[in-house]
């Protein structure tokens, strides 16, 4: 067959080996999207130290691509609506892929910057493109079902490979965990010029909103551009009042925009939908704070001696480790259990985890200080993961069904990199590079998951009770 011509489309017969090809690369691609975050956390601190970085610009190898990924999430989705699902799709793959080679071959922070940036803009593209592919390439019923697992699995393991595979290059050299994407994501563009199926455009195409993407993306890095400049220029300083002043004006250029156009990014009504609300919320919440977390156990053990990045590595699997072995079993828990009782149950596990880290310098034992926080993290994912993407979507009508899952991407990549620019801010605030205060980002990163417990509690309210705190008005 020719790179022309495509899979049959769903409930056709088609070849069974090209069917699983074709999820071979879309799963590969998400777990080396999955993995992006958590290879740059273990490699950050031999980064910070051969180009001699503030804790300040160390955490963008972390938050660059976050904030790519949250900027361009919706605009990607509209792409694909415009454009094609193949188009954007192989696009994605080969940004990704020089960006990566780009990475790997400068010491430049600015550049290391943007190529993460860059990376998060293109995973935006090819992350909400995936599974779109899979419900048109496998028939509805068991075979979609076992495909979707599959995928789901890839994805679920990514952060788990990722903290492996960076522990065993960072010794090597750090900029192989920048580069080494790139001839993996060739090799997967090279199979998805003859598996990725094209399709017929839509009869009505809505407008790009571009001006929308671009505030929206511009408003996230002024944002986390002038949290990280405070600690070393204070509030007075004209650079970090510049940096909030562009902020508030994207935002509201970006409020603006989407009231304007026809075709805005996001759509007020999926806003109003409580659970995908609570669930954005939560699930922002619970991304960010881990992610803080983990930056802030990262400088501390390995400022321990004996403390490579493998074993840090290592360390951190109790927290990542069971998601991705319960990951084909969390449907049915699910199904079981509701999703409602399941977040709150994962955030106050989350929460407990947080409350239990030690608050010094470097915790005195990895098996007293370190391992029931992860454990209880651990157990706060494998319960509430499955159980906010679930409840996202489940209430939306099927139309707007692509829409919510993206505005649910946004606000948890968002809350990555917001979390991840305030943690370090917070750590280099009084201690400075020599002896950072994580006494005041770990309580940050607890009262965040404590937000995130307090928005799930209001999902376990009775129904009449909840609907009157969302419409502001009582329910007949």
């Amino acid at each position: 067959m020719t790179s022309q011509q495509t899979l049959a489309p769903a409930g056709a017969t088609a070849s069974a080996p090209r069917q699983w090809g074709l999820l071979l690369v879309l799963a590969a691609n998400m777990l080396i999207d999955a993995l992006e975050v958590s290879t740059q956390t273990v490699a950050m601190p031999s980064i910070r130290t051969d180009l001699d970085l503030p804790l300040t610009a160390a955490q963008w190898t972390m938050s660059g691509f976050a904030v790519g990924f949250g900027g361009f999430m919706l605009f990607g989705g509209r792409l694909v609506v415009l454009l094609g699902r193949r188009r954007v799709y192989l696009a994605g793959l080969l940004g990704f892929a020089a960006a990566s080679l780009a990475a790997g071959l400068t010491s430049d922070i600015r550049l290391l910057i943007a190529t993460r940036v860059v990376k998060g803009c293109c995973a935006a593209l090819t992350a909400p493109t995936g599974l779109a592919i899979i419900t048109t390439a496998f028939r509805e019923g068991p075979e979609r079902s076992r495909a979707v697992s599959v995928y789901t699995l890839f994805g679920a393991s990514g952060f788990t490979a990722g903290l492996l595979l960076s522990g065993l290059l960072t010794p090597v050299d750090w900029h192989w965990t920048m580069a080494f994407p790139a001839p993996v994501v060739l090799v997967l563009f090279a199979f998805g010029l003859r598996l990725v199926p094209g399709g017929a455009p839509p009869a009505g195409r809505p407008g790009s909103d571009i001006a929308g993407a671009l505030a929206f993306t511009g408003w996230l890095l002024a944002l986390t551009g002038a949290i990280v400049s405070l600690p070393g220029r204070g509030w007075g300083d004209p650079r970090v009042a510049g940096c909030f002043a562009l902020a508030a004006v994207l935002l509201t250029a970006f409020v603006a925009v989407e009231h304007a156009t026809p075709s805005p990014l996001l759509v007020g009504r999926v806003l109003r939908n409580g659970p995908l609300v609570r669930s954005a919320i939560g699930a922002a919440a619970l991304n960010g704070s881990y992610l803080g977390l983990l930056f802030v156990a990262t400088f501390q053990l390995q400022s321990m001696p004996g403390w490579t990045p493998f074993r840090t590595g290592l360390a951190f699997l109790p927290a990542s480790l069971p998601l991705a072995v319960t990951a084909l079993s969390s449907g049915r828990m699910v199904s079981r259990f509701g999703p409602p009782r399941l977040i709150a149950a994962g955030a106050l596990s989350t929460v407990a985890g947080y409350a239990l880290y030690p608050r010094g310098a470097a915790p005195a034992s990895y098996a007293t200080g370190v391992l029931p926080t992860m454990l209880l993290v651990g157990a706060g994912f494998v319960l509430s993961f499955a159980a906010l993407n679930t409840q996202a979507v489940s209430g939306v009508p099927a139309a707007e069904r692509a829409t919510a899952g993206g505005t649910f991407q946004t606000a948890v990549q968002t809350g990555a990199a917001v979390m991840l620019a305030l943690v370090a801010a917070l750590c280099a605030h009084r201690g400075g590079p020599a002896a950072p205060d994580y006494g005041r980002a770990l309580a940050l990163v607890t009262a965040v998951g404590g937000l995130g417990l307090l928005v799930a509690l209001t999902g376990l309210l009775p129904p009449r009770t909840r609907r009157r705190d969302e419409d502001g008005d009582p329910q007949p």
